[in-house]
């Protein structure tokens, strides 16, 4: 575990996914004695039973769409943030980025629990998960009672035709087989939007060129570039480019997560 300052794991999925029993085993299979974690959990998710075993709890809120409230507590140095599984991920996405900045934690790795019996009944949902992956360095199939093998291969094709790097491994009663390989902070995203550093370097990179183009008198030319993050890329009015399902229309009456 980092020395140097708190690391932090971000747990994409819709709700009733199973995340927070995901989290529970992590804690409990995956972190040291000497580790002391806080779970970040939304304000307005109900109590389960599950958050006996999550230890120190932390109820996050959303001041409006762009941002995100919540104190980290003193000592704790791994976290763990379970979004909103019924408000668009890719929002809450960008609006933690500017918190895990404030809050000087380090990202190490975003966990997508795939609710696979919410995909199958609503191809739809396919799509919306298909946003959380590209963000996400592993994938947790989850839910899968009574589905059948076929629907598990074509998903696994999916991910394969899409060139997703993230790791996809199997949940079973709410364990899974290998808690060190989930936690491994070696990054496997698709999306850079928290590699700050490597973002940062690559604009000085760009204002270096710039400076010596105007130096030899020649004429700057402003190129336009895609969005390296497809999903974060806006339209001039606003609005994203690729838009996902709502959520909402798909989940059954609010349920634990």
């Amino acid at each position: 575990m980092s020395e140097e300052k708190p690391i932090l794991y971000l747990l994409l999925g819709a709700a009733g996914a199973g995340r927070r029993e995901v989290v529970a085993d992590l804690i409990e299979g995956g972190l040291s004695a000497e580790d002391k974690s806080v779970v970040f959990l939304p304000a307005n998710l109900a109590p389960n039973d599950i958050d006996s075993r999550l230890g120190t709890v932390v109820r996050w809120t959303a001041p409006d769409e762009s941002t995100v409230a919540a104190a980290w507590p003193e000592g704790a140095d791994v976290g763990f943030f379970i979004v909103d599984g019924r408000r668009d991920p890719v929002d809450q996405i960008e609006a933690l980025k500017p918190w895990i900045e404030e809050t000087g934690a380090e990202l190490t790795r975003v966990i997508c629990v795939y609710h696979c019996e919410l995909a199958a009944a609503h191809k739809p949902l396919l799509i919306w998960y298909d946003a959380c992956v590209y963000f996400s360095d592993i994938v947790l199939l989850n839910r899968r009672a009574g589905l059948a093998n076929k629907w598990m291969s074509e998903l696994r094709q999916r991910f394969d035709k899409q060139f997703m790097p993230c790791l996809v491994e199997m949940v079973k009663k709410g364990r899974v087989h290998n808690p060190a390989l989930v936690l491994d902070p070696l990054p496997r995203r698709m999306s850079h939007w928290f590699d700050e550093e490597e973002e940062s370097w690559t604009n000085q990179i760009k204002e270096m060129e710039d400076t010596i183009i105007l130096e030899e008198g020649e004429e700057a030319v402003e190129e336009e570039t895609e969005d390296e993050d497809l999903y974060l890329a806006r339209l001039a009015s606003g609005r994203r480019k690729r838009v996902i399902p709502d959520i909402n229309d798909y989940l059954p009456a609010p349920q634990s997560t």
